[in-house]
């Protein structure tokens, strides 16, 4: 039987009641398969949050982040640290930071990002 690597209990789910700052779903595609092993990062993310440019880029020319840390702004407001492991059509999967849970597996819709930038 195929192992899917989004079925829910592979996400941890706060309570209502808790402060969450992820707002993506427990699905996505796929083709990407489980989590590639030894690429999460090992060290948290720099502990700014850079200000979001005056310009929309949208995510084109994110592939020059893959394995960097990169600042996410997204079309509805939010924003967060994110480490880009595989970048296709319509997805990035890669590691989401959350200063409560610390890196977790995610995928981002591209249409959906304002901005980006890249760090070391």
């Amino acid at each position: 039987m195929y192992n899917n690597p989004f079925r829910e209990g592979n996400f941890i789910r706060p309570s209502w009641d808790d402060y969450d700052d992820f707002e993506t779903t427990s699905f996505g595609p796929s083709h990407f398969g489980s989590p590639p092993a030894g690429q999460m990062p090992m060290g948290t993310p720099p502990g700014f949050s850079p200000p979001i440019p005056a310009w929309r880029v949208g995510s084109s020319g994110i592939r020059a982040c893959l394995f960097r840390n990169t600042y996410i702004w997204m079309n509805n407001g939010r924003s967060f640290w994110f480490y880009p492991t595989a970048i296709g059509r319509e997805f990035i999967v890669g590691f989401r930071w959350s200063r409560r849970y610390g890196w977790h597996f995610r995928t981002i819709v591209r249409n959906q990002i304002r901005s980006y930038e890249c760090f070391q």
